[in-house]
């Protein structure tokens, strides 16, 4: 299979496949065997007849973490091919957490093919209620897998830093809120 074909089975741009490959950060082996073409060797990650798999989704808030987007979703390919896993629907965003004005988590959400949505942290989904999300999707049989569980359940203080927050971004922008909450909770003497 060429490269551009592995890439959108893969729900990734062939432009950052390519990137990947041309920076040795490509999951899966790969080799150029012409001035234009990269063939790609997906041995037993090849299962067409499967229907179903994880949906990957990666998200930051402002446009100038656009690097941290794509290596964030870089993380979830390679997690994705280590496992064996064949992606349905790989969705990147740039947009608040703080909103489900997000038409890309909407699509993958959406998606009856997506059983597992993937992230790397909790946050990336939501800033909060995300065990809602993860209740929706287990009413339907799916589920929600978090690569990197790093937060403490039931901590007080990121519990008032997201009330804060909340509160921040109603009433001065969702913009700066995470900054005027982390302030607060500086103020205050938790940060």
């Amino acid at each position: 299979m060429n490269l551009t074909e592995w890439a959108k089975a893969q729900g990734v741009h062939p432009q950052t496949a390519y990137r990947w490959f041309r920076d040795g950060m490509l999951p899966v082996p790969a080799q150029r065997v012409g001035p234009r073409t990269i063939l790609v060797n997906i041995g037993a990650n090849a299962a067409p007849e499967v229907v179903g798999g994880p949906g990957l989704y990666a998200r930051v808030s402002s446009h100038d973490q656009r690097a941290d987007l794509e290596r964030q979703l870089a993380r979830l390919v390679a997690w994705a091919a280590m496992a064996g896993h064949r992606v349905v629907r790989a969705e990147s965003e740039i947009g608040s957490g703080m909103n489900g004005a997000r038409s890309r988590a909407q699509r993958l959400l959406a998606d009856p093919d997506v059983t597992t949505v993937v992230v790397e942290h909790r946050d990336r989904l939501g800033r909060m209620n995300v065990e809602l999300i993860e209740a929706a999707l287990s009413a339907t049989g799916r589920r929600l897998v978090v690569l990197d569980e790093g937060e403490a359940e039931d901590d007080p203080v990121q519990d008032m830093a997201d009330v804060l927050t909340s509160f921040c971004a109603r009433l001065y922008g969702r913009r700066s809120a995470k900054n005027r909450a982390r302030k607060a909770l500086e103020a205050a003497g938790h940060g």
